[in-house]
């Protein structure tokens, strides 16, 4: 993409420095867009992916959300396209996953949706957020804790938005005061049909302006062209929804 600044950033944290990338078309000031990353952290296809949404004329900020393992990349990634191997990674990173409670996301969040806003370019008032597998579970973790800052979120093949814990997401649901989307993967363990199902009816319960929608045939992480679980069809699905949402809300 040409005519755009796009550099990596350091947002300062209460609990360090999360590398970022940033990438702000020319002219403006634009939208805001708040790029939560897969579990498998920043790397050029989440870079792509970034710019894709800048092209259409909005400021991204996608930050490192597990920069309390260090700064990206912090795995070998040059395994991701075989399932076996992309399975064992998880492993690796799980416990730098779990890092990630309520209280932790939300003081992140807020770091970086200060930092955004500070950024020539960027248009004042609230910004959009939307992230995939685990940064589908914090954005919506994080349009619950600033309503006010955040109009929209999107998830996409979000994991555990529904579950028997205490501070399950889906039991803040009531704090969203703008727009959300979420899509599921077929079959996903993370995100299983009954939690689909707890997660709706927390949704209509709670009066928010939602669309869920399952992904038939596709697995969790189906938005990921570097790994074994893409899928194209369901990729494109995703970028349709995801732009017809920024452009609703914009």
């Amino acid at each position: 993409m040409t005519g755009a600044f796009r550099m990596m950033v350091d947002v300062p944290t209460k609990d360090g420095i999360a590398d970022s990338y940033l990438v702000v078309p020319e002219g403006g000031p634009h939208p805001g867009v708040l790029f939560f990353e897969d579990a498998f952290g920043l790397r050029p296809r989440l870079f792509e992916m970034a710019d894709r949404i800048a092209a259409q004329g909005y400021a991204v900020l996608a930050p490192n959300i597990l920069y309390r393992g260090g700064p990206c990349p912090q795995f070998d990634l040059a395994a991701l396209q075989d399932p076996e191997q992309r399975g064992a990674l998880f492993g690796k990173i799980m416990p730098f996953i779990r890092q990630l409670d309520t209280a932790t996301i939300t003081s992140d969040t807020e770091s970086y949706l200060d930092f955004f806003a500070a950024q020539q370019g960027v248009a004042p008032g609230p910004v959009v957020v939307m992230g995939y597998c685990m940064g589908g579970t914090n954005a919506l973790r994080a349009i619950e804790a600033f309503p006010s800052r955040i109009k929209a979120v999107a998830s996409f093949h979000g994991g555990r938005l529904a579950t028997d814990e205490p501070d399950s997401p889906h039991l803040s649901v009531g704090n969203i005061t703008g727009e959300a989307y979420f899509a599921h993967a077929d079959q996903d363990h993370a995100m299983t049909a009954e939690q689909i199902k707890i997660l709706e009816a927390a949704l209509d319960a709670a009066g928010v302006t939602y669309r869920s929608e399952i992904y038939e045939g596709a697995q969790h992480g189906f938005t990921m062209s570097d790994t074994a679980a893409y899928d194209e069809e369901a990729e494109k699905r995703h970028w349709d929804n995801l732009f017809a949402l920024l452009e609703r809300t914009r």
